[in-house]
This record gives structure tokens, sequence and C-alpha cells, in this order.
């Protein structure tokens, strides 16, 4: 996850946007993008070039950004400016329930989720080096995830669930996992991403990242566990997403967003898990629902949800900003999106993006972590179910 607070006025002041607005022109385009130079959208409608050595100093400004360099289309206007208004975000495509309806089913699966299960998937996440999208490491905790997904797979196999994997430009894969629905679609997706980055040292430094984002891919490993071995056969399709480079300008969930969109998938929400164990000593213990580039009718559906299942209670946190995370690729292409945060923004884990970023560091729980696990199985159930 990129946050846009701390900005480093010295760095941004270097940033020369080539488009105030309307799209890059085609052959600027091609020849840059020929010449390797990487096209980040910084806000909506301004756009920098820079080498992928030199997208570093703007990770490092914590200022959010999409690389829209392998999804751009000079002829195609896939970003329009009514999709990304920022606060509150678009209109929901589709109606959501007003309440939880499904509670006799859903608490028995909940009550299968266990704290050991989302310790060893972060214990083995963590053991990666780093698991930064351009690094072998990266692509080897992809691989992990795959074959832990489809190992969950076999443990009921009539649930006909699968995993599988979406390729990118670069080593790292992202996957998609599959509980197939009784009918094609719309799709109910739950995502979170593989990456991790050391902002010291992107390619080569340490990064654990057992809070960004271990904690949300592990919440949704310990989801799709529970759902499978219950037997979850839903009425329209329920899809598990972890993204590939988050880190890099979300270029994982950017591609596969832009390819539903683009095939004409229909999408009934889009839930991301970016951050989930995390909540700041002595302050309260809440899940924390980020006010921007969301849907805002899905966001009070997820609160009921909340009411309903989960120990603690909900919170509107302050906003996250421009392209926080993987939630805002589905939102600039018109899919109802929510992302529930681990605490109110401003008072999350400061040792992301650092070797200290484990489960060590004071604040780091389990049982909040669970929290976003039994969200995301009463989020799967109602509205696919």
């Amino acid at each position: 996850m990129r946050f846009t607070l701390r900005l480093s006025a010295i760095v941004l002041s270097a940033v020369v946007l080539v488009n105030a607005a309307g799209p890059i022109p085609k052959k600027e385009f091609e020849k840059n993008k020929a010449l390797g130079l990487r096209l980040l959208n910084i806000e909506l409608g301004k756009y920098v070039w820079r080498t992928e050595f030199e997208k570093f100093d703007v990770m490092r400004t914590n200022k959010g950004f999409f690389d829209v360099t392998d999804v751009y289309d000079p002829e195609e206007d896939d970003f329009k400016p009514a999709l990304v208004k920022g606060e509150m975000g678009v209109t929901a495509v589709s109606a959501f329930p007003s309440g939880p309806t499904r509670q006799n089913v859903i608490q028995p699966v909940i009550n299968t989720l266990a704290i050991a299960n989302l310790q060893t998937y972060v214990a083995n996440l963590t053991s990666f080096n780093n698991r930064y999208y351009r690094s072998q490491t990266g692509a080897q905790a992809s691989q992990w995830i795959l074959d832990t997904v489809n190992s969950i797979a076999a443990l009921n196999p009539s649930v006909g669930a699968t995993g599988a994997f979406f390729n990118n430009t670069f080593v790292q894969p992202s996957i998609i996992a599959t509980i197939p629905g009784k009918t094609n679609g719309p799709i109910t997706i739950l995502g979170a991403h593989m990456d991790s980055v050391n902002q010291a040292n992107p390619t080569n430094g340490r990064a654990p990242g057992a809070d960004d984002d271990a904690s949300g891919s592990a919440d949704l490993l310990e989801t799709f566990r529970a759902l499978v071995v219950a037997g979850f056969k839903p009425s329209t399709p329920v899809e598990f997403h972890w993204y590939a480079g988050e880190e890099g300008g979300l270029l994982g969930s950017q591609a596969i967003a832009q390819s539903y969109k683009r095939a004409g998938k229909q999408v009934k929400a889009m839930l991301q898990l970016d951050m989930t164990a995390y909540t700041k000593p002595g302050t309260k213990e809440v899940v924390a629902f980020l006010p921007d580039y969301i849907d805002s009718t899905l966001n009070t559906f997820l609160e009921s949800l909340v009411d309903e299942y989960l120990s603690i209670p909900w919170a509107i946190s302050p906003a996250c900003g421009y392209a926080c995370s993987d939630h805002a690729s589905w939102n600039r292409q018109g899919f109802p999106s929510s992302m529930p945060f681990e605490t109110p923004f401003g008072t999350d884990n400061p040792q992301i993006h650092t070797t200290g970023d484990t489960t060590t560091v004071n604040g780091f729980s389990w049982t909040h972590m669970l929290e976003y696990a039994k969200l995301g199985v009463a989020y799967a159930y109602e509205l696919a179910a």
C-alpha cells in the first residue's frame, strides 16, 4: 500500500507534468514506452514519464499513483473522470442487500476460521527475502500462494474451486482463485496484494511485509479455505485475487480490472483487504472504511455485516487518497469497490515498507486480523449465495 501522507516537497517539485488533461499523443506514448519509460498517472488527468529506477523516487514520497504503461491505450478513453471523482467514488451499478439475512449458515463457517492458519500463511509469506514484483522471490511467493490455493481446493473437490495465474509483463504473476456459481455472473471479488517492498532498496532489500500485505493475503487464503471446506456452492461466482505489483503502481489489479471491463464481465462488488493486522497502541480497535474511491452503498452494506458478524465496531476513516490501493483500479473501471482498513488512516502501521514490518511490531494482532476473515466469509455468502 502507498500512502499520500508525509510527501516530500523536494522530490515532488521535480515532477514535471507532461499532460494536464486528455490523452497522451499516440506517437509520444509509443516512443517513450519503446525507450523503457514508465507512464505514471499521479493525479486525475496528470501524467509523468519516469524510468523504472526513477519510479522509486516517486514511491518514496508515499504519493499514490497508477503506473498505466501496460494498460494505457492512446486511442481508448479507459479512464473517464466521472469514475474517479474522489470523495465517495462512483454510484453502485447494482443494488446491495439492506442487511444480513444468512446468519444461520454464515456463523458456523465463521466459527471454523483459525488464527493458527493465519499464522502459518503469514510465516510462509514473510519467509521470502521480499515479494517485490520484479524479483525472483516475488515470483516464488506467487507460486507458493497458487500451490496453497490448489491444495485448499483439493480438500473438497465437490466445490469445483480452481486457481490460476494471471500473467503480467513482469516476473510476478497475479493469482485468481474461483469458486464457481450456478450462473456465470455477476462476480463477487475479494482482493489483496501479495507483493512487498523495502523503499530503501526495492529490488534486493529485505521486505517481510507481514502487515503490508501478508495480512490481507492470509485473510483471503483463510476465507477461501473456510468456504471450500464448508462446501460453499454459490449462485454466482466468487473470486479471490492476489495482485502482483501493487507497490509499483497498482499494476496487477489494473490489468485484471481492465481485462474484465473489456470482456464485458459483470462484477457485483470488489472488497480489498490491504493491511488488516495493526491497531495503534492506545487507540480503539475498529474496522475503518475508506471514504474515497469506493462505492458508498457497498460500504453501507459492509458496515451492516460488521455489526452482525464481527466482535469489533466499524468507523469511517479519513481519506486514503489517489491510487492508494487496488480497490482504486476497480473504481476506475466503474465497478463497485470498498476497502475496510486496519485502523483509521493516519494511525496505521509505521513500519511498512521497511525491514521492521514483522509480526513482532507493537500493535500487530492476530485476533484483529481474524476479524477481516470473518468479514470476507460474510461478504461472500451474503452477496453470492
